[in-house]
């Protein structure tokens, strides 16, 4: 990985909560074009570091790095919100609006105070809403949306932030099976087609292997594994670090690593 691929990164970060550190000289690298997950265990870390990289969590030690190695704390808040943008997953619940006045809201470092929209605002609007495949419900409002829809439009809001960063905070939590596919396949899409550079913290490994370029693997606020998910899907490694056996096995349709855990009622079939 050279210098110039890096979009954002966290090095060395040891991160704390009341003063007590729960991630410990973690070091992350997101590349532009590429989709990079944490994963691991509940309290491993991983929502902690994507907060971090969006400047949302205190970094005890280490530092949070820009392209060609700018400190992100360096920066105001306006200029590093036309850089990174973060889908957290608390979020506030809209009320009395139409979709597009919820995108618009994700313009706003790019607005001087009390502005209007401009064209390139519009624009950016009408590029996020045609993305994420929300512009034929621009103007329902959004109380009327189902939990996936709704989703879909917080992703354009980020999209209309038009940064070449963007961090997710377990997207897929809470959707069924067909949108969680959905949202799956517009961030690699973003990835692919836009060179967005992307973090997301996912729980399930399958839909890891499935979408990520990398994998960082955190157990107890430290990287045990980090690299292709080849690599880092290890059957050993994983039963090691969830505390149960795991199995792993490379579908060979997709071409990706298939992770299966295996529970005591688990049942073998001839």
């Amino acid at each position: 990985m050279s210098v110039s691929d890096v979009a954002l990164e966290g090095r060395g970060l040891r991160l704390s909560y009341h003063g007590t550190a729960v991630v410990h000289e973690v070091s992350v690298a997101l590349r532009t074009g590429a989709v990079t997950a944490l994963v691991g265990p509940n309290g491993s870390g991983k929502s902690t570091v994507l907060r971090s990289l969006a400047r949302l969590h205190k970094v005890d030690v280490g530092a949070v790095l820009l392209a060609d190695g700018l400190d992100a704390h360096g920066l105001g808040a306006k200029e590093f919100a036309h850089r990174v943008t973060l889908l957290s997953q608390s979020r506030p619940q809209p009320s009395g609006l139409a979709v597009r006045d919820v995108v618009a809201f994700g313009r706003h470092p790019h607005r001087a105070r009390f502005s209007g929209l401009g064209d390139a605002d519009r624009e950016a609007i009408a590029h996020a809403l045609a993305v994420t495949g929300t512009d034929a419900m621009a103007d329902r409002a959004v109380d009327e949306l189902s939990g996936g829809e709704l989703q879909r439009v917080w992703l354009a809001t980020c999209l209309a932030q038009d940064t070449g960063v963007l961090l997710l905070d377990e997207p897929t939590n809470h959707l069924d099976l067909r949108y969680q596919v959905e949202i799956l396949d517009l961030v690699r899409d973003l990835a692919d087609e836009h060179q967005v550079a992307i973090g997301i913290v996912l729980h399930d490994l399958n839909q890891a292997s499935a979408v990520a370029d990398d994998i960082v693997l955190l157990h107890r606020g430290v990287v045990r594994a980090a690299g292709a998910p080849a690599d880092v899907l290890d059957a050993e490694l994983l039963s090691e670090v969830y505390g149960l056996t795991v199995h792993t096995a490379l579908d060979p349709d997709l071409g990706t690593v298939r992770v299966e855990p295996r529970g005591k009622h688990h049942l073998r079939r001839a």
